[in-house]
């Protein structure tokens, strides 16, 4: 999916950082791996870097505030809204309990947590803070994580020209990266791992019993 949205060019990766920042089911896209890669490209002449910065930064900013307006219209309702094939209620309870821990600052260091990132500004919405106050963390985790990871990855790019020809393995090791401390998260937890276990029996019995 990386490589298909980095050829689409800066509308592609704009349009995904939009979709990731500020629509409820954009929050599988790849964002952190996308703007590595971006970078890593930059380096190579393939995009021009300020334009890719002011690109990406553009669509994170706008795309938190539409949802932040998505939380501020919708509010409770979001909560009551069945779960679907892609959105989960636990994606949204998820966004509320980083909230409640790190404030408004949860709008700067969700840009860097997946799943987070796309959930965050609706809760603030639905808090009720302040668009003022939200629009100055806004632009701040906009700017931070929009330049600063193009930036790693265009440096990158620079110090090791050969990653060129890597892009699909630095890419899922960069996404490896990302998931990897969620995954352990997740395991650490007594009612994940005893789904875990029961879906792999069941799974396990429907091998072994099938004709």
């Amino acid at each position: 999916m990386d490589k298909l949205i980095l050829g689409g060019g800066y509308i592609a990766i704009g349009l995904t950082i939009f979709a990731e920042s500020g629509l409820l089911v954009g929050f599988f896209l790849p964002g952190d791996t996308l703007l590595f890669g971006a970078g890593i490209l930059a380096a190579q002449g393939v995009f021009n870097l300020p334009t890719l910065i002011a690109t990406i930064v553009v669509a994170a900013i706008v795309g938190d505030n539409v949802g932040f307006s998505i939380g501020r219209k919708f509010g409770p309702n979001l909560y009551k809204r069945p779960d679907g094939a892609i959105f989960k209620k636990e994606y949204l309870i998820r966004a509320e309990k980083f909230y409640q821990k790190h404030g408004g600052k949860t709008i700067i260091i969700a840009r860097f947590v997946p799943i987070v990132r796309t959930f965050a500004p609706v809760v603030a919405g639905i808090s009720g803070m302040k668009r003022q106050t939200f629009v100055t963390y806004n632009v701040v985790g906009g700017i931070i994580w929009g330049a600063g990871v193009p930036l790693v990855g265009y440096y990158a790019g620079i110090r090791m020209p050969w990653l060129e020809h890597y892009i699909e393995p630095v890419i899922l090791g960069v996404v490896a990266i990302t998931v990897l401390p969620a995954l352990i998260h997740l395991i650490r937890q007594d009612n994940f791992r005893a789904a875990l276990k029961a879906k792999l029996r069941k799974t396990f019995r429907s091998v072994i019993t099938r004709p």
